[in-house]
């Protein structure tokens, strides 16, 4: 039996408030819509892959972030990431301040309408299409930039992140801005942000990729998840007591994960009825999108809906674009983004990852984590203040 489709992701508090609250806690004129105190210098740890449900269930690993969860109102340590509940949508929605729907990284892989090809939005993107023209709105970070050299202010952005993603289509996409200081290792990146706070003005994102590894390989819950999240919060409660307590520091994740077993990764590429009349398949197992054959006739198409409806309706959400654009999935959605969301989109409501044997490699098959549908456990993340002046 079908789940009713959910409503769309929390606009009154989500990951597109969380770096003009921050800026505005610095002396910019954004709006401060997390209601953040003044301070001299600014780090947002942004743990991907850390969900609030997740972080609620396994706090004892995590003392430094379970002790903030317990003095800060509860409904404070809730923030809400975007749908999907991926990492290319969420930290371009972190970094535009945009909505999904405006700023076009719909999810994993996106379907690009003029060119009628699948790109993905991470680690293979088209050499031949340009992140800057893909997702052309100016970041937070470089409106940041424009505003300290007309003399607004006097904050500088810093992203301390990983060496492979200083000049990646993603960031360039979506993060552009801010000077890059690489670190590969997981404590020096903590140590560089404890640096880069002392300056007065510094606004730091601070990117950690290590929990979300270990979710994908081993699961949420895992063994080598847990080792992974209490070593995160061991740097935090580090890097905590080596800053002034003018600077304050804030942590979220950009989604949640679920697990889901070997039986129920599934390749619809198996079912002929399911795709047939598809051109493209895009998004990702938990989100499926699914582009038609231009040619593709009102009856056909309304088959192929029918026919994920009978298969995988008593696991999953199944709606046409139109349906998840009201809906409020994506957000506001513009005319330039609408027709790179799927035609239909299938989202899991239980644990069921949905693959394209034909594009998905062997071994994304063996992926324990995921992400990506409008779950709880997939959407709702942490907003924990660890440090304010």
């Amino acid at each position: 039996m079908s789940a009713p489709i959910p409503a769309g992701y929390n606009s009154q508090r989500n990951l597109t408030h969380v770096i003009p609250s921050l800026a505005a806690s610095l002396g910019a004129p954004s709006h401060n819509h997390l209601e953040l105190p003044l301070a001299s210098s600014a780090i947002l740890l942004l743990v991907d892959g850390l969900g609030l449900e997740q972080l609620e269930h396994y706090a004892a690993h995590a003392p430094t972030f379970r002790r903030v969860m317990k003095h800060q109102a509860a409904a404070q340590t809730e923030m809400s990431s975007v749908y999907p509940s991926t990492t290319a949508a969420a930290l371009s929605s972190l970094g535009t301040a945009l909505s999904p729907g405006q700023h076009g990284l719909v999810g994993y892989d996106v379907y690009d309408p003029d060119r009628q090809v699948v790109i993905n939005q991470l680690g293979g993107w088209d050499e031949r299409t340009d992140p800057e023209t893909w997702q052309s709105a100016p970041t937070v970070f470089q409106q940041l930039n424009e505003e300290r050299q007309a003399g607004v202010h006097d904050i500088c952005p810093v992203t301390i992140s990983l060496s492979a993603f200083e000049d990646s289509a993603l960031t360039r996409a979506s993060l552009q801005g801010p000077r890059f200081v690489a670190a590969d290792d997981l404590g020096e990146r903590f140590m560089q942000a404890a640096e880069a706070a002392q300056q007065p003005g510094n606004l730091i994102y601070l990117y950690v990729n290590e929990l979300d590894k270990a979710g994908h390989q081993h699961g949420p819950g895992s063994t080598t998840w847990l080792e992974v999240l209490e070593e995160i919060d061991s740097q935090a409660r580090r890097l905590i007591r080596k800053l002034p307590t003018s600077v304050l520091v804030a942590v979220t994740g950009d989604h949640g994960m679920i697990e889901v077993r070997p039986e129920h990764r599934i390749d619809f590429s198996q079912h002929e009825e399911l795709i047939e009349h598809v051109a493209h398949t895009a998004g990702e197992p938990r989100m499926v999108q699914l582009h038609f054959e231009t040619a593709a006739t009102d009856e056909q198409r309304q088959a192929t809906l029918a026919a994920w409806v009978r298969r995988f309706g008593d696991q999953a959400w199944v709606l046409t674009r139109q349906q998840a654009i009201e809906t409020g999935w994506f957000g506001s959605v513009t005319s330039r983004v609408q027709q790179r969301i799927g035609d239909i989109l299938v989202a899991g409501f239980e644990p069921v990852a949905l693959y394209d044997g034909r594009r998905a490699a062997p071994h994304s098959f063996k992926m324990v984590g995921h992400h990506g549908a409008p779950t709880s456990a997939e959407v709702r993340v942490p907003w924990l203040v660890l440090q304010a002046p």
